[in-house]
């Protein structure tokens, strides 16, 4: 064998390994545009946490006109992030979606309203207008009214519910009395605007005993089905998880993270920090495991509002926790 055929050889060889160790393809899609909300997935980017597993994860981030659902069962994702009311009514609509992780353990969704309107209780609602997001966002809220007993339709004794945009302009310029906020977003924002505390009224989910999971993990039952994709997604769970221990442990640097990957410039150090110190707070607790009491208490919410029907089969699994925490 001559010294060229040997090269030749050595070079295929060296391909050949190469190939071989090339790192497993995985896409998620975000709810949202790219903010500490979803700091965890890219500290496990920036922090060589996917790297470990093997995994080359692409991070797309969310926006007003993308429907995650919708990029995950297009093929689009093989995991995405969704707050359970909506992927429950996603599933009982025919999307075959499942939830495989919960890194939030908490609720931050809020009802804020101007004091001056006179609202200081749920049964003061009747007569007002409550903006909300829709796409998905609105179930909790009508789930609320629902097991209120108050008609959303805006008859007499009811509340009117006002599509809003991702912003609290509708609640600044009082175009509503109250809009659906988070902890660590729009709730600054009011307060960023000029407003003080003591001009407000807060009603959180969680106070009221109708918090709901958010932010959890889905991919499809098909997925579930393929050994392969069912490593891959033990592996991205593993490395996920660890990227939000990290975030907690470091908010700071986690912020920061975040701000390097967000390539429109739109968010704002302040802003970030803060967002992710109070994003700790939710996934505070969490390694990742579906609270199975949670989310039978997320479904009975869900149901008596009238956002389902029955109670879900199938729309969770420990399968992939269990492999990536043992």
């Amino acid at each position: 064998m001559t010294l060229k055929t040997l090269a030749a050889v050595g070079t295929a060889l060296g391909l050949t390994a190469g190939m071989a160790q090339a790192a497993d393809d995985l896409t998620l899609q975000l709810k949202w545009v790219t903010q500490a909300q979803f700091a965890g997935y890219y500290v496990a980017a920036d922090k060589g946490f996917y790297e470990e597993e093997d995994l080359n994860v692409t991070i797309k981030p969310g926006g007003p006109d993308i429907a995650p659902v919708q990029v995950l069962l297009g093929g689009g994702a093989d995991v995405m992030v969704d707050w359970l009311p909506s992927a429950l009514a996603a599933r009982e609509k025919g999307a075959p979606i499942v939830n495989i992780a919960q890194p939030f353990a908490s609720s931050g969704l809020m009802l804020t309203c101007l004091k001056e309107h006179g609202i200081e209780s749920p049964e003061d609602f009747p007569g007002h207008t409550l903006g909300t997001w829709f796409f998905g966002n609105e179930i909790p809220l009508f789930s609320w009214m629902g097991k209120l007993g108050i008609p959303t339709d805006g008859s007499e004794g009811g509340v009117t519910i006002q599509k809003i945009n991702f912003n609290v302009d509708p609640l600044l310029q009082k175009q509503v009395e109250c809009a659906t906020t988070m902890t660590y977003n729009e709730y600054w924002q009011v307060i960023d605007a000029g407003l003080t505390p003591e001009d407000l009224v807060v009603f959180k989910y969680e106070d009221e005993g109708i918090s709901t999971l958010e932010d959890g993990l889905y991919t499809t039952e098909e997925n579930l089905a393929d050994p392969e994709m069912v490593d891959k997604l033990v592996r991205f769970v593993r490395a996920s998880m660890k990227g939000w221990k990290y975030a907690e442990e470091n908010p700071d640097e986690a912020a920061e993270i975040v701000l390097e990957n967000d390539s429109t410039g739109a968010q704002t150090e302040k802003h970030q920090k803060r967002m992710m110190g109070e994003i700790a707070k939710l996934t505070a607790g969490s390694d990742g495991t579906l609270d199975e009491a949670a989310f039978q208490r997320s479904a009975e919410i869900t149901m008596e509002g009238g956002m389902i029907t029955e109670m879900p089969e199938g729309a969770y699994t420990h399968e992939i926790t269990d492999q990536a925490l043992n």
